[in-house]
């Protein structure tokens, strides 16, 4: 109760300590979604909604944390006052702990998105629950807490790794929609910010997937984040009930 009382204390105080910086009419967020801390599975391109009301979204990001994208991606963000979840790998965290820690000091949710980012259903078993263990090592070395929420890598659910996180009450994030933001994709920013309307028009809201290691999605991400707010749709930001999310240490 304490921890979650003092992280929502400093949630607060950071987005108080943004709104000077914020863009004029920016983006905001809507509202707080505190998920239950157990094994659920959301996102309709595997499994079934968050619960979000028509024209909300979820900001999610994979990959990072990588120095330069990361940086600019959390700064777009800062600049509309608005929040997201970032699935980091293991790796990247094992390397860049303070960019990781910056991440959810800004306000920002986070979870874990493998160690090592491979192909798990090309992997034995124990290779698989290999990497999730690395993985979980370097997110509680970096945060100091398991992770709540795990994303597949290329959205490729296993089973060995599906009963572990069962197991551990971790919750399964799949995606709505997304831009493609990856290679060898157009990644011009008219072509992203196209690819987001026309997904969120079909789809009318969900959790939105991009990459903040991806050069290109950061430079594209003002624009992105001004098209979600120029068409009307409402950011919202999870959180976990035990308290998952900022921290000051």
């Amino acid at each position: 109760m304490m921890r979650a009382a003092l992280s929502a204390t400093v949630l607060l105080w950071a987005a108080a300590s943004a709104a000077s910086a914020c863009e004029p009419d920016a983006l905001g967020v809507a509202r707080v979604l505190t998920l239950k801390r157990e094994h659920a599975r959301y996102g309709t391109a595997q499994y079934g909604p968050l619960p979000l009301q028509k024209g909300e979204v979820v900001l999610t990001f994979d990959d990072g944390p990588v120095p330069g994208p990361t940086d600019r991606v959390l700064q777009a963000l800062a600049a509309q006052c608005t929040q997201a979840t970032f699935f980091m790998t293991g790796a990247n965290l094992a390397k860049y702990p303070e960019l990781g820690l910056r991440v959810m000091r800004a306000g920002h949710a986070v979870g874990l998105h493998s160690f090592a980012h491979p192909s798990l259903k090309s992997m034995p078993a124990p290779e698989q629950l290999a990497d999730l263990e690395q993985g979980e090592r370097a997110f509680v070395g970096v945060f100091g807490s398991a992770p709540p929420a795990y994303r597949f890598p290329f959205l490729e659910e296993t089973a060995p790794v599906l009963a572990v996180l069962k197991e551990r009450k971790v919750t399964v994030a799949s995606v709505d929609l997304g831009i493609d933001d990856w290679a060898p994709n157009d990644m011009r920013v008219d072509t992203l910010v196209a690819r987001l309307v026309g997904q969120l028009k079909q789809k009318e809201g969900g959790i939105i997937l991009m990459h903040d290691a991806n050069g290109p999605t950061a430079d594209a991400l003002p624009a992105l984040l001004k098209a979600i707010r120029d068409n009307g749709y409402k950011v919202v930001s999870l959180r976990w009930e035990d308290g998952a999310g900022p921290i000051t240490h």
